[in-house]
């Protein structure tokens, strides 16, 4: 059943990708719209800057690059941070839970329309023979234990499909492979009907390395 559901899933998030990303994309930009890039721009050199930098290329391997996600999914992230009326926030982080304390539904739009209008830096891959095994994964999956192409929902290029489905291409290696290990050990269940969870439950260490380092130098 669960693998069925897997299968569904992965189906369903291709044939968006194939036939609804023109639709998606500018559904997006009418999202980022909604927020004003210059007050989140203030809001990110005052908070955001530290750990992300202040344009969302962030140097630290460990804090996710900002810069270019989409706008939707930095909001929908960032709501997933805060607790709401009285309960634990979805997505757990000492540091992150407080950040986002003190924002209001306004300034997470405002945040998401700045990152996503700005130039994420070209990233590498440092370990090629890696990276070359993570392609092989990325585009093809392992049909041997029904681990479906990372290309379905987040595209060839790693563009991502929004609102659930993020831009990856070019991402911290060490931070996708954080994330990827946290839905595999449930310490993170914000994805879209626990698609990664389910995923992720089928992938080997080195598997899971592997694409994170093919991510890194994605372009």
């Amino acid at each position: 059943m669960q693998g069925m559901k897997l299968i569904s899933n992965i189906v369903a998030c291709a044939a968006l990708a194939l036939s609804g990303q023109v639709f998606a994309q500018t559904a997006e930009a009418d999202n980022s719209n909604k927020g004003d890039a210059a007050k989140g721009q203030q809001i990110a050199t005052q908070v955001c800057a530290a750990c992300h930098n202040a344009d969302g290329n962030s140097l630290i391997p460990a804090n996710p690059i900002l810069a270019g996600q989409h706008a939707e999914y930095i909001i929908k992230q960032l709501n997933n941070y805060k607790s709401k009326d009285g309960k634990p926030p979805v997505r757990e982080s000492p540091i992150m839970n407080a950040m986002v304390e003190p924002l209001s539904p306004e300034d997470m739009k405002n945040l998401g329309a700045y990152f996503a209008q700005q130039i994420p830096r070209p990233g590498v891959a440092n370990d090629k023979s890696l990276a070359e095994q993570g392609e092989q994964l990325y585009r093809g999956g392992n049909l041997e234990t029904s681990v479906p192409a990372c290309t379905g929902c987040h595209s060839p290029n790693g563009a991502g499909l929004p609102p659930n489905y993020p831009r990856l291409a070019g991402q911290h290696s060490e931070y996708t492979a954080a994330q990827l290990r946290a839905f595999r050990t449930d310490q993170r269940t914000n994805d879209e009907n626990d698609v990664m969870q389910m995923i992720t439950s089928r992938m080997t260490e080195k598997e899971l390395r592997a694409v994170a380092e093919f991510i890194s130098g994605l372009r």
